[in-house]
């Protein structure tokens, strides 16, 4: 079995299995504002369980080189995990089914500008990977009781992308 995951697009439909892809497409669901604000409403299905809530955090993340050596997953079992990226930067969303406890083989995904992702509580992702440039996202995850990180490590790791796909990202205005 080859270990070389190769990048997709990000597509809602795609994405469905892992949680949603944010983005303004499509008409809005209502104008707000006397008109001049366009509003999506209510796009992710954001999940705390019981016990937990809502909190917003930023995180710096350092640029990844392409081909990214995939050697770590994680999951949040108590709660989903929002990213949205306050640049227009791409990054890659790089997730995978469950396989008995332990992440299945992965599928990555680079976002286009204006991008961003609610990945599903449970479900294995990689680890926040910008590409180009360092990134700025703003985050909201679950703040509550109990231990709310599974990781696995990856081995041997997964090799993400090519290098012409680092060529297509590093053009990339």
């Amino acid at each position: 079995m080859s270990r070389e995951i190769a990048i997709g697009p990000l597509t809602a439909a795609a994405f469905a299995p892992y949680g949603e892809v944010l983005e303004a497409v499509g008409a809005p669901d209502r104008l707000i504002n006397r008109g001049l604000c366009a509003r999506y409403h209510d796009r992710a299905q954001l999940d705390f369980g019981p016990d937990g809530r809502a909190g917003v955090s930023l995180f710096l993340g350092q640029p990844y080189p392409l081909p990214h050596r995939l050697d770590l997953m994680e999951r949040h079992p108590l709660g989903s995990q929002t990213f949205l990226p306050m640049s227009c930067d791409p990054f890659l969303v790089i997730v995978a089914p469950d396989a008995g406890g332990i992440p299945g083989r992965p599928r990555a995904f680079a976002t286009a500008p204006g991008q961003g992702v609610n990945i599903g509580r449970g479900v294995w992702h990689g680890v926040l990977t910008p590409i180009g440039r360092p990134g700025l996202f703003a985050v909201v995850d679950y703040i509550g009781p109990g231990g709310n990180l599974e990781e696995a490590a990856i081995d041997p790791p997964w090799i993400v992308g090519s290098a012409e796909d680092a060529a297509r990202f590093a053009a990339a205005p």
